[in-house]
């Protein structure tokens, strides 16, 4: 490929990116970001009939805005000077797979995206959305440089997910079929572009309702069954039995936490100190990469919470009652060394000029319910940096080495 066709116009993608990180679209409030990216796609070139929404939204089973952003793009011709060996015509794989979320988490509504030369921040007490802001300015990056170069590429389709932050929804609930015939993708998600992510953890989410009985904290204690008692003690259980934070039991780890605990309807668990609570509902994860090793974890949080209760009585002998419920988040996956697109994302990165690592991942991507689609795909980073905190900021040297990496996965041959 001619030398001018790897240009990446800086200035722009920059661009792109700011306004990107100014639109509000926290995880199931979409449709603000997917209908200002679908925009910025039209402006670069891409033909209205070539972008659409899909229907996911009505199968995800939270509230859910809008559906995922997919947008087809043509391949060029096999072009005679492509080929590395033989000086026949070179030859570019089939329909490939760039995605990325459209989503950001709740400590991003709000942000303000200013830059100071090299980095972009948050403007006041909010995150600012480079998770994964840089992956939607990447791949309509990714569309501008291949209409405007028309270097020679195969097929593509980008996929912009929904409700990524809050579970893999978006990437758990396309239909495959709408993706056009892909035979490998690429995820823009993370920091660093080179560090290739082939595989990552599984998780399951658990909930339990502990109900107890409500009595006069002052005058009849010993007639109330105390659900906060009954959740202490099955947590500390739990910890004791070495089930909490990083988790290691017989060779094998993952971990587990608790993230909520309260009461109805959001509230606290509890409403006043004189009244013996009645009810806590706490929810929690466990991940591995040993699938049956999570259920295990899950299944070791459920017998604490069952055995909690018959600690618990009150004057009668009455326990509390327990109800206890999981649900599968994503399956882990573990992509080969020498798959074939290792291989493309490894040469595409040296082809790039950067140097290439295999990683494994330790939290969920939309690639786990790629792979599970059976669409083998590996993830790479465009900046980010302090993902989910106020701490948040974009290296933008790093977020054009993405693009550079995202052209070179697009226009690498065999």
């Amino acid at each position: 490929m001619a030398k001018s066709d790897w240009a990446i116009d800086a200035e722009r993608a920059v661009e792109r990116l700011m306004r990107f990180l100014a639109v509000e679209g926290v995880t199931g409030r979409e449709r603000a970001i997917g209908k200002e990216t679908a925009k910025a796609l039209r402006e670069v070139g891409v033909p209205a009939s070539a972008i659409h929404f899909d229907a996911a939204n009505e199968r995800i089973p939270v509230p859910t805005e809008t559906g995922n952003l997919i947008v087809k793009l043509p391949g060029t011709p096999p072009h005679p000077t492509l080929s590395p060996k033989s000086g026949g015509e070179g030859r570019v794989r089939g329909r490939l797979l760039f995605s990325t979320h459209l989503d950001t988490v709740p400590l991003c509504a709000g942000a303000v995206p200013v830059r100071s030369k090299n980095r972009i921040t948050a403007k006041g007490d909010t995150a600012l959305g480079g998770d994964n802001r840089t992956g939607v300015a990447c791949l309509v990056t990714l569309a501008a440089t291949l209409l405007e170069r028309k270097p020679p590429h195969p097929p593509l389709t980008l996929l912009f997910t929904v409700r990524e932050e809050s579970g893999l929804f978006g990437a758990r609930y396309l239909d495959p079929a709408d993706l056009g015939g892909v035979t490998m993708g690429f995820n823009v998600d993370g920091k660093e572009p080179a560090a290739l992510t082939i595989g990552a953890v599984g998780a399951e989410r658990w909930e339990v309702e502990i109900a107890g009985k409500a009595s006069h904290a002052g005058v009849h204690p010993e007639q109330g069954i105390s659900a906060t008692l009954v959740a202490s003690l099955a947590l500390a259980a739990a910890s004791r039995g070495g089930w909490f934070g990083k988790v290691r039991q017989g060779g094998r780890e993952g971990t587990a936490n608790v993230g909520v605990f309260g009461g109805q309807d959001g509230k606290s668990a509890g409403e006043a100190t004189n009244v013996v609570t009645d009810y806590v509902h706490i929810r929690g994860e466990a991940r591995s990469h040993d699938p049956a090793f999570v259920k295990e974890i899950v299944a070791a949080w459920k017998q604490a919470f069952i055995n909690a209760t018959g600690l618990v009585k009150d004057d009668k002998g009455h326990p509390a009652k327990v109800k206890f419920t999981s649900r599968l988040d994503y399956h882990s996956f573990r992509l080969r060394d020498d798959a074939p697109v290792v291989r493309h994302a490894v040469q595409a990165a040296e082809m790039a000029g950067l140097t290439p690592t295999l990683r494994i991942g330790n939290g969920g991507l939309d690639a786990n319910w790629l792979v599970r689609h059976k669409i083998p795909t590996v993830t790479f980073g465009a900046g980010q940096h302090n993902i989910h905190t106020t701490e948040e900021y974009v290296d933008v040297k790093m977020f054009l080495e993405g693009c550079q990496m995202a052209l070179a996965l697009s226009t690498l041959v065999e």
